[in-house]
């Protein structure tokens, strides 16, 4: 029998799973502009994927780096999902929302 897949599988699930929340915290505590943070760790689990010898792993950390591309994505979405007030917005940065929500029309 082979695992291969059920390993990758299970662990694309927990690293979907991990990055939705930090997703939603980063915004939450610094913004859309937390974005490059994404990036970075994207581009690290990248190179990181490249060197490893281990298929299994280096699928993981390939997994792990375009869940972090994805995720620069949904920190921008999650801006509008605050703006909507579908999520709570940190009362630190009331300002700043009040005022994408009148430049947008929201």
């Amino acid at each position: 029998m082979n695992f291969s897949g059920i390993i990758v599988g299970a662990a694309v699930f927990l690293i979907i799973g991990i990055c939705h929340p930090i997703v939603i915290k980063m915004e939450y505590c610094w913004g859309k502009k937390s974005w490059w943070v994404l990036a970075l760790v994207g581009m690290l689990f990248s190179v990181w994927s490249l060197f490893v010898g281990n298929l299994i792993l280096s699928t993981i950390l390939g997994a792990a780096a375009f869940s972090c591309f994805w995720g620069i994505h949904e920190i921008l979405s999650q801006e509008k999902r605050v703006l909507r007030r579908w999520f709570p917005e940190n009362p630190a940065r009331h300002d700043y929302y009040e005022k994408r929500r009148k430049e947008l029309g929201i």
